[in-house]
């Protein structure tokens, strides 16, 4: 259990790379709620966009999630605390106006990175306008 990583995880580290490569500046392990219990793979403060990196075993993907056979009991709880605890995370940050854009370990990275630019350089232009005309973003 010691050598499971809560942040730096291969496929986390694959779509950073591929963020930097795209010109994307990025925070890592961002607590972008105030009472900063809540902490994300990768934030952009400025159009505030984060992106998840879930793991297919510890998050309960539906399709490559397979329980262990010693402990079950112990593992579906675990797995489905994680899966409810993701979905209220998810809840909290967009009703504090951030979009939160969610990837299986499994994903194309590619495909991953230009969603996440797409949605970062939009996300920044609607805020920036917003912010031209004198209105609050959020």
């Amino acid at each position: 259990m010691q050598a499971n990583r809560s942040r730096d995880t291969g496929p986390e580290l694959a779509l950073r790379k591929l963020l930097f490569a795209r010109g994307l500046r990025y925070r890592v392990a961002y607590r972008p709620l105030a009472d900063k219990r809540v902490t994300v793979d990768i934030a952009f403060p400025g159009a505030r966009v984060v992106v998840l990196v879930d793991g297919c075993f510890w998050h309960g993907c539906p399709e490559h999630h397979r329980a262990p056979k010693a402990n079950a009991d112990y593992w579906l709880a675990k797995i489905n605390r994680n899966m409810a605890r993701d979905a209220a995370v998810v809840e909290r940050l967009e009703a504090a106006g951030w979009r939160v854009l969610r990837f299986w370990e499994h994903e194309d990275f590619a495909a991953a990175a230009e969603a996440v630019e797409r949605t970062v350089r939009r996300t920044a232009g609607e805020r920036t306008a917003s912010d031209e005309c004198g209105h609050d973003s959020m």
